[in-house]
């Protein structure tokens, strides 16, 4: 069974050759040529199938080498040199059979400053010659001529020589009234190209910013501030201003509107004036930079709004300040003074300040690390041998640190519920690793409106759109690149306080009081 299984295909092979046999010739010579001619077309066929498809391979290889040798930079010359199923042999490119390409990248856009797009035409306004008269050593018989000026008003018993080398604090300037409506006209330094300012900016703020950028200096004379450094009064003929609050009658120093021009070294009252403006707080006087070649041999300088409601008693008997100690201070912070209006008991000891208001002081005060307020003595830092705590000895006194006085904490006559920050002396020059903490001791809250700007990662954005409308202050700080690093710096700081919140479970809570 086993061997016919395996003979039987030997056996039909043997029949079919003798019945081939047996056929004519005619026959069999047909068979023959048929089978020649069916072998064939199989055979043309299938090499041509395998020539077409190896041809699609090579124009595949070819297309992604000569795409690479694209990329790398050899020109069609160098292709035909070059191995396609290897990439093996490559000659090396000249400048001359070399095709360069430039890939660019993504432009970043920079941040959008809001209402910073100058117009295309803008007409020129020629200013008379009597308001750009100052106070030079040149132009002072002209402004004598101008405003009956002379040298005796001017500054009493001192020459000019004498007051531009005193190395004040502060001074103030008076404008004369109609000058509003040149200002109007005149081109001013403080650029707002839209419509209407940042949102964080009130009308007031607008006109402050914009009088003490371009008001006409017409009188000048020095006056007595209490136990402070004295003030030089710049003063106009004029009566008080419509603008002028009404609390400013109360106080003979300025009978006009006011300003308060600091040294050239405290460039941070400015900074001050729009970082408070964008983190919602309202707590700073209006400031803007400004130069004047009467003083600091024409470097310049920060104005700072006059506001006469700090002294309800006049400038003999210095500001409206609240008097607490270190332990004083942390006792009202735990007895949440006027919190949810609820008056304290007359032994709590709490003064008139609200709690919510020292929250806001704390806040502002570590971001632009002013010290000169909560810790005058500084005892939160290192100090260097410079600074005025040490010169003075004041950090000596850190040992009995419950008994050491507040400074600067000011509020107006007719509001002592709020704070006024002023004398904003911060410092961008001190690392994170020696940052003043103690100015958050004690703290529970901090304000949310604030803390969601911090956290919003647009404090940039709001900064530079509104410091680019003080265009002296701009170009002064080395336009963008200083401004950046500037904001570098409050950055950094608004990242560790956001790290020293969680850390610490501080409340985030709305304090629209």
């Amino acid at each position: 069974m086993g061997k016919s299984r395996f003979h039987w295909p030997c056996s039909l092979f043997l029949r079919l050759t003798n019945s081939f046999r047996r056929c004519p010739l005619s026959k069999r010579s047909l068979i023959i040529a048929s089978v020649c001619v069916v072998y064939l077309f199989f055979v043309v066929s299938q090499v041509g199938y395998s020539q077409q498809h190896r041809d699609r391979r090579t124009d595949k290889e070819k297309y992604r080498y000569t795409r690479g040798l694209y990329n790398l930079g050899i020109s069609d010359d160098l292709q035909d040199s070059v191995d396609l199923r290897t990439g093996a042999s490559f000659v090396l490119p000249t400048r001359s059979n070399v095709v360069y390409i430039t890939l660019r990248s993504k432009r970043l856009k920079p941040a959008n400053i809001r209402g910073t797009i100058r117009p295309k035409l803008r007409r020129k306004v020629r200013r008379n010659k009597s308001a750009d008269s100052a106070f030079t050593q040149n132009k002072l018989g002209t402004l004598e001529q101008d405003s009956g000026l002379t040298k005796r008003n001017f500054a009493s018993n001192n020459s000019w020589r004498e007051i531009k080398d005193v190395d004040y604090k502060s001074v103030v300037i008076i404008h004369n009234s109609q000058t509003d409506a040149d200002a109007d006209s005149a081109v001013s330094s403080i650029r707002i190209y839209s419509q209407r300012a940042p949102p964080w900016f009130s009308a007031q703020d607008v006109q402050a910013m914009r009088f003490l950028a371009d008001a006409q200096v017409l009188r000048i004379k020095e006056v007595l501030r209490g136990d402070s450094q004295s003030l030089l009064i710049f003063e106009s003929e004029t009566d008080i201003s419509p603008a002028t609050p009404k609390h400013t009658k109360r106080n003979n120093v300025c009978r006009g509107r006011c300003g308060v021009i600091n040294s050239p070294m405290d460039t941070t009252e400015v900074f001050a004036f729009h970082l408070d403006r964008v983190l919602g707080l309202n707590r700073t006087l209006p400031a803007v930079s400004r130069k004047f070649s009467f003083l600091h041999d024409g470097q310049p300088s920060p104005l700072v709004s006059w506001d006469a409601s700090l002294y309800p008693e006049g400038l003999a008997a210095g500001w409206s300040t609240v008097k607490l100690t270190w332990g004083e201070y942390q006792s009202s912070l735990r007895q949440r003074c006027w919190h949810k209006n609820s008056i304290p008991k007359p032994e709590s000891g709490c003064s008139t300040i609200h709690h919510y208001e020292w929250s806001k002081l704390a806040l502002f005060d570590f971001l632009l690390q002013i010290h000169n307020r909560l810790d005058q003595s500084c005892c939160g830092f290192r100090p260097r041998q410079e600074d005025v705590c040490v010169e003075f000895g004041h950090h000596a006194e850190c040992r009995d640190q419950d008994h050491i006085q507040l400074a600067n904490i000011i509020h107006r006559g007719h509001n002592q519920r709020h704070l006024v920050f002023t004398n904003n002396k911060g410092y961008f020059d001190r690392n994170e690793d020696n940052l003043d903490f103690r100015l958050l001791e004690g703290i529970k809250e901090l304000p949310e409106q604030s803390v969601s700007v911090l956290k919003s990662r647009r404090l940039r954005e709001k900064l530079l759109q509104s410091l680019f409308l003080d265009q002296t202050y701009w170009e002064s700080q080395g336009s963008r690149q200083g401004i950046d690093k500037l904001i570098d710096v409050i950055e950094r700081r608004a990242k560790v306080l956001l790290t020293y919140i969680n850390a610490h479970g501080i409340k985030v809570i709305p304090m629209n009081v």
